[in-house]
């Protein structure tokens, strides 16, 4: 990967949804030229894929959207948890981090009841000892 590999990867954060011509412009390619760098890129794993960003607030279908730190039993291994986790309904996200817990969870609930039970069984079958659980209100655009 070069510095116009960076450069596309960059744009491509920004607007997914620009045109190959329009690519090319602004890194100086012609468009079949961006299309088959983007087209090596996603073929090498590098653009795993592209999405839909959804304020949470304007996705009236979910409910809530929570974020719930984890952390695991001592009885409990990664490779089970991440396992079970994502084979519960609502996880959106589930990302491994350094810290205080083990885990950041993301899920989209329907309501608190939803919730209540979701958290129920990330202890009752995840292996869950602890948890702390934060509600999105609303999300700023992403740049």
């Amino acid at each position: 990967m070069d510095r116009l590999d960076r450069e596309i990867l960059g744009i491509l954060q920004e607007d997914a949804r620009i045109s190959y011509r329009d690519l090319g412009v602004r890194v100086g390619l012609s468009a079949n030229a961006a299309a088959d760098r983007v087209r090596r890129l996603r073929r090498d794993g590098v653009i795993r894929g592209f999405t839909v960003i959804i304020d949470p607030a304007a996705d009236t279908r979910t409910g809530l959207v929570v974020f719930i730190d984890v952390s695991l039993r001592m009885d409990t291994t990664n490779e089970v948890f991440e396992r079970a986790v994502l084979a519960l309904p609502g996880i959106t996200e589930v990302v491994h981090v350094t810290g205080g817990h083990d885990y950041l969870v993301r899920a989209a609930v329907a309501d608190t009841a939803a919730l209540d039970g979701l958290l129920r069984r990330l202890k009752r079958e995840a292996g869950v000892a602890h948890s702390n659980t934060r509600v999105a209100l609303r999300a700023a655009p992403a740049r």
